[in-house]
């Protein structure tokens, strides 16, 4: 026993006490918090689930973030305000991104850190009772969509692997908000959509399934990634473990999601509360379904890409957008951040 504690033998634990209260006070003994605000593409629907029960069970907080989720307008919206630094990160269409970088190749870095839909949501919707049955089919028909939908853009892509000529279609460019009612009331032949969303607005507007004829662009030769989430190139050199504990978190959320998307919709009614939560249930379990469980991502793991089906991605999307440049598959994602391939295998094996 030394002599301050023997004369004053409450000293050493009254210091003791004391060190533990500054371990409480602000900045001492804490790592802070780093903050990312992070940009949906749309409003907070079904596809969104993961993002939000990250959050909301605090995947994000472990990781030592704070993360800030708004709702979007669209992939370009997405991609403008990443490139802006309104937001660190965002969730937008990796051909998008492709297209972004090509017409800014002086601006701001921006790429792509995990795939969240392996292939593009992209579908073609035509009418049973006018014909359609196979792309050959849509020669001479009319298709709307509005300018900016991917299924439109990428119309070229679509054609050449189905042995159309480009031009064999008449296109509707039309408000985004008119094109199902424009196809359920036979105004057109077809349309183009996200498989997931068209879908459901078709349904809503009375028109059912069996008479369709759906065309998805990956069952159709179509090689295109789809969302990915996305970061900015100044933000990730400068916090690359930020990036690395976002994807982390977004992985095991994403595992939780596929397990149960019933609960993890629970995540999107506490952001919604107008929401319909059975719709948007099978809105979530249709994209699962249709660009996230896929052959590759079941081989390979979600999250990642393929070498060389991204550099004939970025070529085949500049050919079809008429391009100025043609980006590196490097610029348009950077596979640094990615947690393992073992904790990214979040599918049963591919049969």
């Amino acid at each position: 026993m030394n002599a301050s504690t023997a004369v004053f033998p409450g000293l050493k634990r009254v210091a003791l006490l004391g060190a533990s209260a500054l371990l409480w006070l602000p900045g001492v003994g804490q790592a802070e918090e780093t903050t990312i605000r992070f940009q949906l593409d749309w409003r907070f629907e079904g596809p969104s689930a993961p993002f939000l029960l990250a959050e909301s069970r605090g995947y994000f907080a472990e990781e030592g973030l704070d993360v800030q989720i708004d709702s979007g307008s669209g992939s370009a919206g997405a991609i403008n305000r990443v490139a802006s630094g309104a937001y660190e990160m965002g969730f937008g269409d990796l051909n998008a991104l492709v297209e972004f970088l090509a017409e800014n190749p002086d601006g701001p870095g921006i790429s792509g850190v995990y795939i969240v839909y392996d292939g593009t949501p992209a579908a073609v919707f035509a009418r049973k009772d006018s014909g359609i049955e196979t792309p050959a089919d849509l020669a001479g028909k009319t298709i709307a969509a509005p300018a900016f939908d991917t299924g439109y853009r990428a119309w070229g892509i679509f054609a050449a692997a189905n042995d159309l000529a480009a031009d064999a279609v008449e296109w509707q460019n039309v408000d985004p908000t008119l094109r199902e009612t424009l196809l359920t009331r036979g105004d057109v032949d077809a349309i183009t959509g996200f498989y997931f969303t068209s879908l459901l607005n078709l349904e809503e507007r009375g028109m059912s399934e069996e008479e369709l004829t759906i065309m998805p662009f990956p069952e159709y030769g179509v090689p295109l990634y789809g969302n990915a989430i996305i970061v900015s190139e100044s933000f990730a050199n400068e916090n690359p473990e930020a990036v690395q504990g976002f994807l982390r978190a977004f992985n095991r959320a994403l595992g939780d999601t596929l397990d149960d998307p019933e609960a993890a919709i629970e995540y999107v009614r506490e952001r919604d509360g107008l929401i319909d939560v059975k719709m948007e249930t099978r809105r979530l379990k249709l994209a699962l379904e249709s660009v996230v469980d896929t052959p590759d991502a079941r081989e390979y793991g979600v999250g990642g890409v393929d070498d060389e089906r991204l550099r004939d991605a970025v070529a085949l999307v500049a050919k079809a957008y008429d391009l100025p440049t043609l980006p590196s598959p490097s610029q348009v994602f950077d596979s640094r951040f990615l947690p393992p391939v073992d904790e990214r295998m979040l599918l049963p094996e591919a049969e």
